[in-house]
């Protein structure tokens, strides 16, 4: 077992994308070889890039107002929505609020998230 705090991890700016850092929360495949989680802190305005990954991701918004956009839907997010994205869909995500928009990502290592 391991247990630390988010906190202490440092935040690193994803560089492809302005506005946007990411916490490597469980990410040692050599230690947690099901899956990782990671915490991203979109800033006000800011939005990711439209992307896809080869495997599904889950997504729980801790704090903040958001847009997901997929495919063939957008909505609105906040607080404690869950959102399920599958393998090869399309999607971005977008802070519309005032304030950072914080949210935990986890998704299985062995099939790969880029």
């Amino acid at each position: 077992m391991k247990v630390k705090n988010y906190c202490e991890i440092k935040a690193e700016p994803v560089v492809e994308v302005a506005g946007l850092t990411v916490r490597w929360l469980v990410s040692d495949c050599k230690q947690e070889p099901e899956f990782a989680m990671r915490l991203y802190e979109l800033q006000p305005s800011a939005a990711t890039t439209s992307h896809i990954h080869s495997c599904e991701h889950q997504v729980l918004v801790l704090s903040g107002q958001g847009k997901a956009v997929g495919e063939e839907f957008e909505c609105l997010l906040r607080e404690g929505d869950v959102i399920y994205v599958p393998p090869l869909e399309r999607h971005s995500f977008f802070n519309v609020g005032d304030e950072v928009l914080r949210f935990l990502m986890a998704f299985p290592v062995a099939r790969g998230h880029a």
